[in-house]
Order: structure tokens, then C-alpha cells, then sequence
């Protein structure tokens, strides 16, 4: 259970990518004063836990009402995952392509483009859904997997209050990087996905 949970959270924490959402936030917060970009910060992960919270609730429902085997879901998902990875690690890093989002108003900004696409992006609401399966994952299991990705959403929030210490000690050269590594292991653990998928769909069929 202890294994899972990690595995959990690193995943959410790749498809999530805290570290790289700090230059999208300092660029669409320009000009705000501390107490601004505090409530944008906090209602933006609100935003996207609400969201997450909303896919991993009905997500399954949703399948099994148009008849779609998770593992048929679990392939798809796994290669738009492993398509996003791919555009993390050799396409513009996630900085460089959502910092040109830019909004004025404060609240726009919260939700776009930080709660969509920056931090409850498509791959992110893929990995809820498929880390929730009702056929694969008992409800503790699921609970834990809602744990997991709450601890990253607050992660992130710590990581945007510090947005600006800690962009004048990595650059915008730093957050590419790290994108990019991440990028690698979400590449990973999306080929997993994939296999996975198709074991069990051969096996149920």
C-alpha cells in the first residue's frame, strides 16, 4: 500500500509538474502585489482540486455508461500521457509554451491558464481517472491515490507563495530543465500504462 501510494505520488506529482508552473504564475501575475498573487495561487489550486475531485468521482461513471472497458481507456490514456511527455522533453518545456497564456484580470489568470491546462492539464485528469479505476482499485486505494494528488496540489501552492525566490535561484533555464527530466519519467510510467492496458484487455477478452 506504502508502494503505491509513491508510486502515486510521483506520477501526480510528474503529470502535475509544480516546479514548472512557477514561471507561468510569475509571468501572469506580473504587476499584482503580494496579496494578489496570494489569492490567485490559492484559488487557482482550488480550482484544479475541484476539478480533479470531479474526474475522479465520475470519470468511471462516465465510462461505463458509454461502455468503455478501462482498458481500453488505460491504452488511450497512456498515449496521451506518453504524447505529453514527449512534448515536455523535446517540444517547448511547459514554461516556455504556457507563460505566452497570458491574462490581465486576476481571476482569469487563476483559471487560465494556471488551473487549465498549467496544473489540472489533460494529462493530469487522465491520470485520475485511470489511478482510480473502480475494477482495479479497492476504495482505500483510491482514497489514497485522492491523498496523493492533494498533497501535490498543496506542494504546489507552497511552490507558488515562494514563486519568486525560487525563480531567481533556478531561471527560467532551471524550470526547462527540470520539465524536461520530468518529461522523461512521465515517458516511463506512460509505457506502463500502455502495456498494462493491453495485458488486461487480452486477458479479459
Amino acid at each position: 500500500m506504502l508502494q503505491r501510494f509513491l508510486e502515486d505520488l510521483v506520477v501526480t506529482w510528474v503529470v502535475i509538474d509544480p516546479i514548472g508552473t512557477v514561471p507561468v504564475f510569475l509571468t501572469v501575475t506580473v504587476g499584482f502585489d503580494a496579496a494578489a498573487r496570494r489569492r490567485v495561487a490559492l484559488r487557482a489550486i482550488l480550482v484544479s482540486a475541484g476539478i480533479l475531485l470531479g474526474f475522479i468521482v465520475l470519470g468511471q461513471l462516465v465510462l461505463d455508461l458509454m461502455q468503455i472497458p478501462l482498458s481500453a481507456f488505460q491504452v488511450g490514456g497512456g498515449i496521451v500521457l506518453f504524447l505529453f511527455a514527449m512534448s515536455m522533453i523535446f517540444g517547448e518545456s511547459k514554461p516556455e509554451e504556457e507563460c505566452a497564456l497570458k491574462v490581465e484580470k486576476e481571476r482569469d489568470v487563476a483559471i487560465y491558464p494556471l488551473a487549465v491546462p498549467s496544473i489540472a492539464g489533460p494529462g493530469t485528469i487522465t491520470a485520475a481517472i485511470v489511478l482510480t479505476d473502480n475494477h482495479r482499485f479497492s476504495v482505500s486505494d483510491q482514497v489514497l491515490t485522492t491523498i496523493a494528488m492533494m498533497l501535490v496540489l498543496a506542494a504546489t501552492l507552497l511552490l507558488l507563495r515562494l514563486a519568486m525566490p525560487i525563480h531567481r535561484l533556478i531561471g527560467d533555464s532551471g524550470a526547462s530543465i527540470v520539465s524536461r527530466i520530468m518529461g522523461l519519467i512521465l515517458a516511463a510510467a506512460a509505457s506502463d500504462n500502455v502495456l498494462s492496458g493491453i495485458k488486461q484487455y487480452f486477458e479479459l477478452g
